[in-house]
């Protein structure tokens, strides 16, 4: 029966030591070789937190499966920034286009817990409301409620 390993990497940048070496060390595999990869298929993702899953299968050969960073990583990049506000509601740490918002939700569809496409962009506003970003220069709750009333169309 196949193990399962599932770590968060620096995308193109995953090394031997941890959180990776720990934990496929016991399982026998060639580290390097499971690091070279990881960084191949993470690459794209260069800078970035990406989930792999690493299914290790009984006669020692493994698959991996990246999955997509965490909203709050695409938001980061989007916006250049390290880090989001720590004085959330009163520190504003940069500004994102409806149409940004858009495409990280497109990019999160399939992980999020929205059937479509406009629910999944109202949860990258939540994100954005809890790392101290503004939509449009206004509040992320504002933005979500322009498009519950229809102000703000989000078409597939």
């Amino acid at each position: 029966m196949p193990r399962v390993v599932e770590v968060l990497v620096p995308g193109g940048e995953a090394s031997p030591g941890p959180p990776l070496g720990p934990a496929i060390g016991p399982l026998g595999l060639n580290v390097k070789e499971v690091v070279d990869r990881i960084n191949e298929a993470t690459k794209d993702f260069h800078g970035l937190s990406v989930p792999v899953k690493l299914i290790v299968h009984d006669d020692r050969s493994f698959d991996i499966e990246v999955g997509i960073p965490p909203a709050t990583a695409l938001i980061k990049k989007e916006l250049g920034i390290s880090k989001g506000s720590s004085k959330t509601g009163s520190e504003t740490v940069g500004n994102l286009t409806i149409e940004q918002v858009k495409a990280i939700a497109k990019m999160k569809v399939s992980e999020v817990l929205s059937y479509d496409l406009k629910n999944a962009v109202k949860e990258v506003l939540g994100t954005c409301l809890s790392m101290g970003v503004t939509v449009e220069g206004k509040n992320p709750k504002e933005v979500q409620k322009e498009i519950d009333e229809g102000k703000i169309l989000i078409e597939e």
